[in-house]
């Protein structure tokens, strides 16, 4: 053994077990200091984990461990000497210990070959990427996924994401998205599951379970990273970076559920978000992140700034120099310094002048050594590169484009359908397929298709034109672009709509008008979009308008103007064969609004589980909480979503109309009946209000649902059971308790379901 194993304890010896040194020396090197092989995956044993690890940090210079600390942006996949040059030398000098944004198994393999086998420890590099809704397969984004309702569609979705992503040498994905955002203004809004943290809870726990698998020492499994903690979605004015003015409560109430979740169900990384809390910016806020997160929920994963979040602390006005951003970083918790290169290049000033310790260092250092641990990179480095034909294989194969085009079809939702317009025949003799989205490869993308290319995309017309055959012409005519004011092309529209049957059109947001920086005003629809909508309705054809779109739109004009309207969000590569799927009928839609729409951009925040007020609004009443120009009411209410049948709800039960406080359980069971002509899935919905408390509570919140098929005629009784995570509430003092009194339960297929129930809960 070496000198430096030779001075172990006994102790860590033998959590070693058989350790041996295997990685090659550098050049010139310490021929005798290279990095101990793990003698075997890391699945569930902490123990030798911990052993590993302080064998390699024994060995390590401040340099060596302040490079692992360091991870720089994207080099490409440009393979050339001169464009890779200074990463190499970067990385032979110990100074990078992963990288963001470079992916693909020849670039990958390449790079960690350097690490592993031209430095000194031949630590490996990780390597981390924006997989935020699918690698190369791209699905619906987040909030489209969101409005499936679909838990394990969601889990597969992500499932695929880390199959693809980890074949192309990714081994850290920065997703899943937990903001929960009530300003559809802000542009991240797309990139979460939208304005409910119960929603928001679940679909993080599948998400995390989707990427990192059953054992993250797997080939196919990845790192993944809950972002961005935290309230980054409550962003002042709906102003990406801005910041968060929000209390203590809402921060509990709102905010931290779906982070919990992550947590739970056993996320590896965390990222820091952009913006402040109290006064606090999150890449500083020791109290939430060494406090909270690490200290009270026992987190022990990576925490990850966000792009130059460090650096980003001098203009916060927190820090006066990179010395000390560095500083506040590191004492917060903040392990990886994202692009900014301070902790490498400023820390050793810090830690000279006793604003930073090393033990600050070796915590940090400790948690990047364990996540390429539990990846089983100190097993075999290579694992996530070495196969190009496992690249090849795996990269938009039949059962990744499958999936996706299945979680498309659930996640559009049919939020207009007067006289039954939807669905169309396909025996039309001529259908007009007029917007500017129709043609949109991008459209289908949609925001952060990082590894996304235009080439993988069905189009709308593609997708129509598929399903159709040669029976019926379609007449295509853009009619204005997405943005501008231009009418030219209206009347080539109308001509297309006069001739034909019936009448599809494709309008909505280009995708770079949402997510990340990338706010609006104007929840109205762009250009001159509205004005074609209602001169091609004024022709009198059956209309039907299809949104393209990353945020919920304020499009109460086209109501009793246009026949049908679908929310098909920003699809994913199988968008336009999905479109086809439910235009038709092949597939009847099921998908609920995760967000409120407002009826303009007025109204926000509006939300379904606000608290209410001493004036509730009322339409017989002045001097209520309402408007006087619009109702108050939301142009279509959370979880809102129709279908091309119908349902119907009754005999809601409670299982015991009194429980005891000291066995909170309570079972809610409903009968609900597909009433129409055609099979269907509907999403029942449960949401509970305490009826009186301590404090004031939400008029309802969700807590459950579930996806329900139907045939025609059947009925079926569906059980909901709550415990005292639905009935808790948090108190004057914030701490969890459940009060006495009476609860109601309300159950439907949305946010404004009538049938309701109620029990007591008793001392």
């Amino acid at each position: 053994m070496t000198r430096e194993t030779d001075t172990l304890s006994n102790a860590v010896l033998a959590g070693l077990m058989a350790v041996a040194l295997t990685a090659p020396a550098a050049a010139g090197g310490d021929a005798s200091a290279g990095t101990p092989k793990a003698a075997f995956s890391s699945a569930g044993d902490r123990a030798a984990e911990r052993a590993f690890v302080d064998a390699l940090m024994a060995k390590m210079t401040l340099e060596e461990k302040l490079g692992q600390l360091n991870q720089p942006p994207g080099v490409g996949n440009h393979t050339g000497p001169e464009a890779m040059a200074g990463n190499e030398d970067q990385i032979r000098r110990g100074e990078i210990g992963s990288f963001f944004g470079t992916h693909g198994v020849e670039l990958t393999c390449r790079l960690q070959k350097i690490a592993v086998e031209e430095t000194r420890l031949g630590i490996p590099l990780i390597f981390a990427y924006d997989v935020i809704h699918g690698h190369r397969t791209l699905f619906p984004v987040p909030l489209g996924e969101a409005a499936s309702f679909d838990v394990e569609e969601v889990r597969i979705a992500a499932r695929h994401a880390a199959v693809e992503a980890s074949a192309h040498g990714i081994h850290w994905v920065f997703a899943p998205v937990l903001d929960v955002s009530r300003d559809p203004r802000w542009g991240r809004i797309v990139e979460g599951a939208g304005e409910d943290p119960y929603l928001g809870a679940v679909l993080a726990t599948a998400r995390v379970q989707g990427f990192q698998g059953d054992d993250l020492a797997a080939p196919d499994t990845v790192l993944a990273t809950a972002k961005h903690f935290v309230a980054y979605g409550a962003a002042d004015g709906g102003r990406d970076y801005d910041t968060a003015e929000i209390s203590e409560r809402t921060l509990h109430e709102v905010y931290l559920p779906p982070f919990k979740a992550a947590v739970d169900a056993g996320v590896q990384s965390i990222m820091a978000a952009f913006n402040d809390v109290g006064g606090v910016p999150m890449h500083a806020h020791g109290g939430l992140i060494n406090g909270l997160l690490r200290g009270q929920w026992g987190w022990d994963g990576v925490l990850v700034s966000d792009y130059t979040g460090i650096m980003e602390l001098m203009p916060h006005g927190v820090a006066a120099n990179r010395q000390e951003a560095g500083a506040l970083g590191i004492n917060a918790g903040v392990d990886i310094d994202l692009v900014s290169r301070i902790y490498y290049e400023d820390l050793p000033a810090a830690i000279a002048d006793g604003r930073v310790s090393m033990e600050q260092i070796d915590e940090a250092v400790r948690r990047m050594l364990n996540a390429k641990y539990r990846s089983g990179l100190f097993d075999d480095p290579y694992r996530y590169c070495k196969d190009p034909a496992r690249e090849a294989a795996l990269t938009l194969n039949p059962e990744q484009r499958e999936a996706a085009r299945r979680l498309a079809q659930k996640s559009f939702v049919l939020l207009e359908n007067d006289n039954a317009t939807l669905p169309l025949s396909k025996s039309l003799p001529t259908l007009a397929v007029i917007g500017p989205l129709a043609e949109h490869r991008q459209a289908m993308l949609g925001n952060w298709a990082v590894a996304g290319r235009q080439e993988d995309v069905v189009t709308p017309l593609e997708g129509l034109q598929a399903a159709l055959g040669e029976g019926t012409r379609l007449v295509v005519a853009a009619g204005t672009d997405i943005e501008g004011g231009d009418r030219s092309g209206f009347d080539e529209a109308i001509r297309a709509a006069q001739q034909a049957d019936a009448v599809v059109m494709f309008l909505g947001e280009h995708p770079d008008m949402s997510a990340e920086a990338h706010n609006r005003t104007s929840l109205d629809l762009p250009g001159a979009q509205e004005d074609l909508a209602l001169a091609i309705a004024a022709t009198g054809k059956p209309v039907v308008v299809v949104l393209l779109n990353g945020r919920p739109l304020s499009i109460g004009a086209l109501q009793g103007k246009v026949g049908a309207v679908l929310e098909a969000w920003f699809p994913g590569v199988e968008g336009g064969n999905a479109i086809a799927d439910v235009l038709f009928g092949d597939v009847n839609p099921s998908g609920k609004l995760p967000v409120t729409f407002p009826r303009n951009v007025g109204q926000i925040p509006i939300f379904h589980s606000h608290r209410n007020t001493g004036r509730p609004p009322s339409e017989e009443e002045k001097y209520t909480s309402k408007y006087i120009d619009v109702p108050w009411t939301p142009l279509y209410p959370f979880g809102h979503g129709l279908s091309y049948t119908t349902f119907a709800y009754d005999a809601v039960q409670v299982a015991s109309p009194r429980v005891s406080k000291d066995a909170l359980q309570q079972q809610v069971s409903v009968r609900v009946t597909n009433t129409g002509q055609r099979a269907g899935e509907e999403v029942v919905q449960l949401y509970l209000r305490d009826d009186v408390a301590s404090v004031t509570q939400p008029v309802r919140r969700l807590r459950g649902f579930q996806r329900v098929a139907l045939q025609p005629g059947e009925s079926r009784t569906v059980t909901f059971d709550l415990g005292f995570a639905d009935m808790a509430l948090l108190d004057a003092g914030l701490r969890k308790v459940v009060e006495p009194g009476t609860f109601t339960v309300f159950v439907g297929g949305s946010s404004t379901a009538e049938l309701e129930a109620r029990f007591e809960v008793v001392r």
